[in-house]
């Protein structure tokens, strides 16, 4: 499940501006839907939507939802592979409470600047971020009760290098509860070698089987697997790629084993 034919200097520039973007523009024009009306539909409780920051909401990208799965727990350490502008961090931060910590991951510096902006603004304490790849975060290891990560593996290139990290990061019995694009059969050459549909959530998207592989041989055990039937992307292009090779969105919840 690596993948070696896609430009990865491209992928990672063409990522990093459709997604600062995101940040400072996100009511533009995109392959996916955005915003607070998508997260309620894809599962997220109003009543948590209102107390984080509207403009972390504006920007969310997301592709499912995952909090019922991860069931976090006050005092417990969370980190966010891929936070973006942070709306997820920011829902981590009120379930783990202030004896809890949340640690968000992100190589965007416009995201980054959001989320740290939301977070100073609103006097968010238990939640930092730092500037790093998902597949190499720089945290401790065993250090961590549950990563998740909303619609950002995918973007990868190496997602059994993201997997192995994340074992890295959990403590033994430690969770990962995640959303994110698969498809149903292997897609060509002509769209994985496309640095524009990897950063629309297309392009890097892993055949489900060899997904729940890489996961598997990290050294994770999956508990429970669910469709986003809510979750839909807009764009003419988007579309007919999803009709043609099955792409869809699914939650994982998954567990180090011991």
């Amino acid at each position: 499940m690596t993948t070696s034919t896609v430009d990865r200097a491209a992928l990672e520039s063409k990522v990093k501006s459709m997604y600062s973007d995101v940040a400072t523009h996100p009511h533009g024009e995109f392959h996916f839907e955005m915003g607070r009306v998508m997260a309620e539909r894809l599962g997220y409780a109003p009543t948590d939507l209102d107390r984080v920051p509207s403009q972390a909401i504006d920007s969310f990208a997301g592709v499912g939802h995952f909090f019922h799965l991860a069931a976090l727990e006050p005092g417990e350490h969370v980190v966010d592979l891929g936070s973006g502008s942070g709306m997820d961090s920011f829902i981590a931060a009120l379930k783990v409470q202030p004896t809890g910590r949340v640690v968000g991951v992100d190589m965007t510096d416009a995201q980054l600047e959001k989320a740290q902006r939301l977070a100073r603004q609103r006097g968010i304490a238990n939640v930092t971020y730092r500037k790093a790849y998902i597949e190499d975060t720089g945290l401790e290891s065993g250090s961590f009760d549950c990563v998740i990560s909303n619609g950002v593996i995918n973007l990868a290139a190496d997602k059994p290098r993201v997997f192995h990290e994340v074992v890295r990061l959990l403590k033994t019995g430690g969770r990962l509860a995640i959303a994110d694009i698969v498809t149903d059969l292997p897609l060509p050459e002509t769209v994985v070698c496309n640095a524009d549909l990897w950063a629309a959530c297309i392009g890097g998207a892993a055949q489900r089987d060899a997904y729940r592989t890489a996961i598997e041989t990290a050294g994770l055990l999956i508990e429970r697997i669910e469709e986003n039937n809510g979750y839909r992307f807009i764009s003419d292009r988007a579309r007919k790629a999803t009709a043609k090779w099955g792409v869809a969105s699914v939650s994982i919840l998954a567990r180090k084993r011991n």
